[in-house]
């Protein structure tokens, strides 16, 4: 089991392979299930160039934790790796990695997808977006994770 915050640009295709080499035990799962979040270059019907998201140190991998501990009470996760980026972000860049290891796919989709939805809902991450305005606004609330009609 893993949370790593990550101030730098990563490749989650690599984080899951080493994780899954050192950590998983060979055999033993019959189910991955992976997210990836990305940064967009649009929110709220506007382009956005960049983006700097802040965390509270200790505070954050502590939630992180408290919502992974939730999620194997309720399902019988064998692993769990969860990368978060921080500091200046792109678009097309990762922001968030989510894989899950069990015996089985309902478990797997499960687990990661109440993983990810806790996640934005109660993780202490603030973001503040750089429009091609050059203005730059707060992110204040997260979507319920369906695209809407402004954004197609």
């Amino acid at each position: 089991m893993a949370i790593k915050i990550c101030p730098d640009a990563f490749d989650p295709w690599q984080e899951i392979q080493s994780y899954q080499r050192a950590s998983v035990q060979a055999g033993k799962f019959g189910a991955t299930s992976v997210f990836i979040g990305t940064m967009r270059d649009f929110n709220e019907g506007d382009q956005v160039k960049g983006m700097f998201l802040e965390h509270y140190p200790g505070m954050t991998e502590k939630q992180l934790e408290k919502i992974a501990s939730k999620a194997k009470a309720q399902w019988p996760l064998l692993e769990y790796l969860l990368v978060h980026r921080v500091g200046a972000i792109l678009p097309n860049e990762p922001i968030v990695l989510v894989a899950v290891w069990t015996s089985h796919r309902g478990d797997a989709f499960d687990a990661s997808r109440y993983i990810m939805e806790a996640l934005k809902s109660t993780a202490p991450f603030w973001k503040k977006e750089l429009l091609h305005s050059d203005q730059e606004r707060w992110v204040t609330k997260n979507t319920d994770g369906y695209a809407v009609d402004q954004e197609g």
